[in-house]
């Protein structure tokens, strides 16, 4: 059976700066059947699912529903549920949890400020393992359950911290996930793979072995992230941080040389990223958007097409050029 995940796969694209950006997480256990679109299509309310899609807008702020691994039986009764916040920008990530009886208790939250990382005392502090959330819904893409869902039971049945979780973007990378505190997203994953994340992100650190980015970033700062992680062998979750990404345009290309006539090829959306660390090092990423890869559906169902990705062009540090070979990035 061809699925998009085994046509990514195959054609070896890119996993680097396609993680779903979101600055902060909110979280709510729903059990029972998802629908593509979760939050007007499950057992969550529907009313209260376009309140919380119209309160976040704008804000940083991502809602998904999330549920145990298991069998999920399809039934309107939940006495009480989970909820978690999680902020996920470098040196002030956070978790925060509670339990409540009615999730329109998530409509009194200050979207605003919880986007920008304040959560002022709300809730508890979670002080458990790291969270690990396996994007699941079948209803979405069909890789994400096919997938998915046995690697978060394969995870579950080893001790780890998992939640199923719904869209996260990126079903083509299925089996795909993030993990909490710092929102660092991996996709092709494996049950060694992501004990070796969780490993890290409980000392503080990342792997970037199938890393797809921070979720606190936008892509094209996703790829930079990783391009200088990759360059100076920095696996400190927090010893980077992206402090301004700055559009460019770069100048329109000469058609190849076999185009007969004088066209000029179209400027791609580019940026110049500059990557910070904590010890006063800064570096310049030039990230380009492209789309030259092999055809492959973004989803199961959708036409082909060339992947859109983030080709990280050069990493120049204040001193002088460190790194001019272009690197590719993958994106949505």
């Amino acid at each position: 059976m061809s699925t998009c995940a085994t046509a990514s796969r195959e054609s070896a694209e890119s996993l680097a700066g396609t993680a779903a950006p979101a600055r902060t997480w909110l979280l709510i256990e729903q059990t029972g059947p998802w629908g593509a679109h979760v939050l007007t299509d499950s057992h969550l309310d529907p009313d209260v699912g376009r309140a919380l899609e119209a309160a976040a807008e704008g804000t940083g702020v991502r809602v998904a529903l999330i549920r145990r691994p298991g069998r999920h039986a399809d039934c309107h009764g939940t006495s009480r549920r989970r909820m978690f916040l999680a902020h996920t920008a470098p040196g002030c990530s956070w978790i925060r949890t509670t339990t409540v009886t009615d999730p329109r208790a998530a409509l009194d939250l200050d979207f605003t400020a919880l986007g920008a990382g304040e959560h002022r005392g709300l809730w508890e502090p979670y002080i458990g393992e790291p969270l690990v959330l396996v994007c699941t819904n079948g209803k979405r893409d069909r890789c994400c359950a096919l997938l998915g869902r046995p690697l978060a039971a394969e995870l579950a049945a080893g001790g780890s911290e998992v939640w199923e979780v719904t869209h996260i973007g990126g079903h083509r990378f299925s089996p795909t996930l993030f993990v909490l505190p710092y929102g660092y997203a991996y996709g092709r994953a494996s049950a060694p793979l992501v004990k070796e994340a969780v490993e890290a992100a409980r000392d503080g650190r990342i792997t970037s072995d199938h890393c797809r980015g921070r979720s606190a970033w936008d892509r094209p700062s996703q790829a930079a992230d990783l391009a200088v992680r990759g360059l100076i062998g920095e696996d400190r979750a927090d010893a980077l941080d992206v402090v301004r990404t700055d559009p460019m345009w770069p100048e329109p290309k000469p058609a190849n040389s076999r185009t007969p006539s004088a066209t000029v090829v179209g400027a791609s959306p580019a940026w110049v990223v500059t990557v910070a660390h904590s010890d006063g090092r800064t570096w310049q990423v030039t990230v380009e958007q492209r789309a030259d890869g092999a055809a492959a559906p973004a989803s199961c169902g959708a036409p082909l097409g060339p992947p859109a990705r983030m080709a990280v062009v050069s990493v120049a540090a204040a001193n002088g050029m460190l790194h001019g070979t272009p690197q590719a990035a993958a994106s949505r």
